[in-house]
């Protein structure tokens, strides 16, 4: 038997949107799209190229990676 909270399926969700938006942005930025959790449990996606070098509190928060999808090279 299977137990899972409301809590574990919200997180998730919330996991999972954050994933598709850092994936969306990343097909149009030369910059990794990095997913972060918040400390109250909350994820958001950050474009790399917004900052000039990403703050170590920021980098230790990091849960998932896009690479950047555009590139110079034709």
């Amino acid at each position: 038997m299977q137990i899972t909270s409301n809590i574990a399926v919200a997180d998730h969700a919330a996991y999972m949107s954050a994933v598709a938006c850092a994936e969306r942005r990343a097909l149009h930025s030369y910059f990794d799209q990095h997913v972060l959790e918040e400390d109250d449990g909350i994820y958001v996606a950050v474009d790399e190229g917004d900052y000039s070098v990403l703050p170590r509190a920021m980098v230790d928060r990091i849960v998932h990676t896009v690479p950047g999808a555009m590139h110079d090279e034709f």
